[in-house]
């Protein structure tokens, strides 16, 4: 079954929820604006998943995607925009380019999703990336991010998640607590016993909440609040609803978004 299986459209299944992911830009941009947002921006966009759910939603959006590595973007291209029909497809661009150094049309709202952006390893390198968002924002524009941590955050484990016909494992294979890089890898496993192991992998710094508003600010942004998960009273779990947090719980795991506004 490993043989046969297709490690992007696997990722798509266990990892992103992006119908979740649009249903809160659009409900957080609707508490923050009196206006209708059309042209989105997703950098880091990978298969572009995002960008075509995006133009998908409303006749009026827009989207471009933006990404360093040319041949996921063709996975994108071959699968998700080709799923659109041909009018919609007049509405999204997928760009070879590095997020970092893209000028274009601005945009209303940019993503930068799946903790991409932990790729770019020290403060000027991401504080340098910051400055080109808000560059690359209207006026009225707001810059979606999301982040993850928690005091197992940084510890060696493997967390294997059951998915319908596979099991998806994220491992976090090593951790350096002087700079604060780690290497982490997703495997799959099938019924069959046989695995694509390190089907991705990612040599990222954990940034923490504190580094990245800071940095988010240094980049000229006005406004940054972390969107923090509420708790089901019956459960003690995650009730999928985020809102702006001054404190969040202690967990051993938690994610979270960052909504910064010019």
């Amino acid at each position: 079954m490993a043989a046969g299986a297709d490690r992007h459209r696997l990722y798509q299944e266990s990892v992103q929820d992006v119908e979740s992911e649009i249903d809160f830009v659009l409900e957080t941009w609707a508490e923050l604006r009196g206006v209708k947002p059309l042209l989105l921006r997703e950098d880091f966009c990978g298969t572009a998943n995002t960008a075509a759910e995006w133009v998908r939603r409303d006749s009026g959006h827009r989207a471009i995607g933006i990404d360093l590595d040319d041949q996921v973007l063709q996975w994108g291209r071959t699968h998700n925009e080709a799923a659109l029909d041909a009018e919609q497809r007049t509405r999204l661009r997928l760009i070879n380019e590095d997020v970092s150094e893209y000028r274009g049309e601005l945009a209303d709202i940019v993503l930068a999703m799946n903790f991409s952006y932990y790729l770019l390893p020290t403060r000027l390198a991401l504080r340098t990336y910051f400055e080109n968002v808000h560059a690359g924002l209207k006026d009225e524009g707001v810059f979606f991010l999301d982040a993850y941590g928690g005091y197992e955050a940084p510890m060696e484990i493997k967390e294997p998640r059951a998915c319908e016909g596979f099991t998806y494992i994220w491992e976090q294979a090593s951790f350096n607590p002087i700079d604060s890089m780690m290497t982490c890898f997703i495997h799959f496993e099938f019924p069959d016993g046989s695995r694509l192991d390190q089907a991705f992998r990612y040599h990222w710094r954990l940034w923490t909440l504190p580094e990245i508003q800071e940095l988010l600010r240094e980049a000229g942004f006005s406004t940054v609040h972390v969107y923090w998960e509420g708790t089901d009273a019956e459960t003690g779990e995650g009730d999928g609803h985020y809102r702006p947090a001054t404190v969040g719980d202690a967990d051993p795991g938690w994610v979270c978004y960052i909504v910064a506004q010019p």
